[in-house]
């Protein structure tokens, strides 16, 4: 039996990654930054978790990343759901929600 799949599955899950978060808006505001790099630690690897990881600073992430609040994510200019992989390198936008009129 070939596991050479699983042997690289496993070293890859258990490898930290580093991501660019960019802020927007309110976001940008709130934590007085519009860009960072971001060392994600071993687990961490949607946009899901990149969020809970934010938010476990405290502060204005908790406020503004907090569960039920409305924020849109992008991985790489591409429109991204909570359980979008995110990997070394990556650049990740979170913003709120825009309506038009």
């Amino acid at each position: 039996m070939d596991n050479s799949n699983l042997v690289k599955d496993r070293a890859a899950a258990s490898q930290t990654h580093t991501v660019t978060v960019l802020y927007f808006a309110r976001l940008k505001e709130a934590v007085g930054r519009g860009s960072e790099r971001v060392l994600l630690p071993v687990g961490v690897g949607t946009v899901a978790g990149l969020r809970e990881h934010l938010r476990a600073r405290g502060g204005a992430w908790a406020r503004e990343l907090a569960a039920g609040k409305a924020v849109r994510a992008a991985v790489n200019h591409e429109m991204a759901e909570a359980a979008t992989p995110i990997t070394d390198g990556d650049e990740v936008a979170l913003f709120p929600p825009v309506t038009g009129g």
